[in-house]
């Protein structure tokens, strides 16, 4: 299975337990947002689907961590989740993940990694 890789958008706009960047995604469930983070110094990606009920995690474009920027929350339901695994630690999700997206950055750019047959 070969693969190919699209632009994200730039190193600098994700910044340490800060703003997150939404890019569109097509998935088995239809057109969808993914978006990028920067936690520990890695930059993360999920699909933005709250593992409980299938609504998108931000409450404002780019708002995925809690105030503390330790945690990526639901806006709807309060769930919290590891920003590393994109585990469910609290909330009505507990024990679900969101579903996550392999992403690169090299050369200050960021790129999700895109499966192809």
């Amino acid at each position: 299975m070969a693969g190919s890789e699209r632009l994200i958008c730039t190193s600098g706009e994700v910044q340490e337990g800060g703003d997150g960047v939404r890019f569109p995604l097509r998935t088995a469930f239809g057109d969808e947002t993914g978006f990028v983070v920067r936690y520990r110094g890695e930059v993360r990606a999920y699909i933005n689907r709250c593992a409980h009920v299938p609504v998108e995690l931000d409450w404002q474009p780019g708002k995925f961590f809690d105030d503390s920027g330790l945690y990526l929350i639901c806006a709807t339901h309060g769930a919290l989740y590891d920003p590393v695994g994109g585990h469910c630690l609290a909330g009505p999700c507990r024990g679900g993940r969101l579903p996550k997206l392999d992403v690169i950055e090299r050369d200050g750019h960021i790129y999700l990694l895109e499966k192809t047959a």
